[in-house]
């Protein structure tokens, strides 16, 4: 098993944080879909608390993410039937996911500070919120939270579904070179 990325695929490392990026992502959305019908008390505080933790885990495995791209570039995009019209709209994509990866969760953290709480750090220890409690922006940055959160499940899903037409469709290894043991 490789760790480090070659010329034909993603190496151990690079595997490890996008997957753990998308399931991160997809449970801490669920969280915060259902969490309120999660019964009141420990076992929804715990979710919610999970939520957050998830949220800034996502920040953190970005972070490594854009290190090591800069530290050990990716492969090169497959050749595709489309060419440059492709690479565009994956280069924009990825962009955007970037972008909401970070937005999603520092707006949630906003409406936490916002709401007077302190914000569980990692679930390890609290940072109090250094504002004044405004449920009016707190509501405000929770409706942009949510629909940020929906635009970056449909994205991923739109992510997704290009690396199955890349796979199924234009038989290249897009898709399996960010497969483990693929």
């Amino acid at each position: 098993m490789q760790l480090t990325n070659s010329k034909w695929r993603y190496g151990a490392i690079p595997q490890a944080v996008h997957w753990l990026t998308a399931l991160f992502v997809i449970v801490g959305f669920l969280l915060g879909q259902f969490g309120d019908d999660l019964p009141k008390g420990p076992v929804r505080d715990a979710g919610f608390l999970a939520h957050m933790t998830l949220g800034q885990c996502v920040v953190l495995l970005l972070a490594v993410r854009l290190v090591w791209r800069f530290i050990d570039p990716p492969p090169p995009a497959e050749a595709t039937p489309f060419g440059k019209l492709v690479d565009l709209a994956a280069k924009v994509s990825h962009f955007l996911l970037y972008a909401l990866l970070v937005v999603v969760p520092f707006l949630g953290i906003i409406v936490q500070l916002k709401r007077g709480h302190d914000l569980p750090i990692l679930g390890l220890w609290d940072f109090a919120s250094p504002w004044p409690a405004d449920r009016a922006i707190a509501g405000s940055m929770l409706g942009l939270h949510a629909n940020l959160a929906d635009a970056l499940l449909i994205l991923a899903g739109i992510h997704a579904c290009a690396a199955i037409v890349h796979h199924h469709v234009w038989r290249d290894r897009t898709l399996t070179r960010m497969l483990p043991g693929a």
